[in-house]
């Protein structure tokens, strides 16, 4: 059966009402399954995962987006992570029997429905139209208040909807990518500009590890700050190694690492790679976790 990931994210972490409205479109839903979905009140921001047969992951994300577009208004949000619409992002990720082709082909339906709700579409990653569109960070520059100037430019003009930021909903971007990781790492200080310098000597623009994006987020409700990461390739750029490199920065400002957060689901090799560093274990295959002999059983 083909099975592709979804991982739409909604600016909305904090209303039960309206996240709970979202979630709606993914319950009980023939050929898709709601894998888990995560309401974050400081970055104000939700995150929902759903596994499926294409066809029907996608009519469920378009259903989603029709009732984000309705309850959730740009104009009054604020929060810690950046953003630039009611629904952000829309990545597709293969899972079994569909390629990456497959999910650039998916974002395009998704973007284009998307565009004609009236609502800018960006396609990135291995959807991208042009090279300065496929990482994520450069087409989010400016954020939502940012891009009613932005979007004014040839170089900005959306791969589908309108040229012109719509006040309410924002803008979205849409994409096919490889699994990535979201892995965040919460410092025992309140120093946000401490967050933010590890963050900018662990991501890659700023001279740190190739596959990691990375921001400093204060998080109020903690009284800590947070080194939020993406691993957009955990097989070239390892967990364990993200976190080692995070915590040798911390050593320079004094600050240690409270613990850490995985946002969404995790590929087991990566488990296993950080695992076998942690543990000093020569050698560890997927076939010695139990759970996986049962599961192919």
């Amino acid at each position: 059966m083909k099975r592709v990931m979804c991982i739409p994210n909604y600016s909305e972490g904090r209303d039960e009402a309206k996240i709970n409205k979202i979630v709606e479109c993914f319950k009980n839903v023939e050929n898709v399954k709601l894998v888990d979905f995560q309401p974050d009140k400081d970055h104000n921001r939700l995150v929902v995962e759903v596994i499926g047969e294409p066809d029907s992951v996608i009519k469920a994300v378009l259903k989603s987006v029709e009732v984000a577009k309705d309850i959730i208004d740009m104009t009054a949000h604020e929060g810690a992570h950046p953003r630039m619409g009611a629904v952000d992002v829309v990545p597709f990720v293969p899972v079994t029997e569909v390629t990456t082709e497959d999910c650039v082909e998916y974002a395009n339906i998704v973007g284009k429905a998307i565009g004609e709700m009236g609502i800018p579409v960006y396609l990135y990653e291995d959807a991208a139209t042009t090279p300065n569109r496929k990482n994520l960070a450069k087409v989010r520059k400016g954020q939502y208040e940012g891009f009613f100037e932005k979007i004014k430019e040839e170089e900005w003009k959306p791969d589908f909807g309108p040229q012109e930021m719509n006040a309410k909903s924002g803008a979205t971007a849409v994409a096919a990518r490889f699994h990535l990781v979201a892995f965040n790492v919460n410092l025992n200080t309140n120093n946000e500009e401490i967050a933010s310098a590890i963050a900018k000597k662990v991501r890659h623009i700023g001279g740190g590890l190739r596959f990691v994006k990375a921001i400093g987020l204060p998080l109020e409700e903690k009284n800590q700050v947070q080194v939020s990461m993406n691993l957009v390739n955990f097989e070239k750029t390892a967990v364990y190694q993200a976190l080692e490199m995070v915590k040798s920065e911390a050593k320079r400002y004094g600050v240690t690492v409270a613990n850490t957060e995985l946002i969404g689901m995790i590929p087991l090799q990566a488990l296993i790679d950080s695992a076998m560093y942690y543990m000093q274990v020569e050698k560890l295959d997927q076939e010695q976790v139990i759970e996986t002999l049962l599961i192919e059983e």
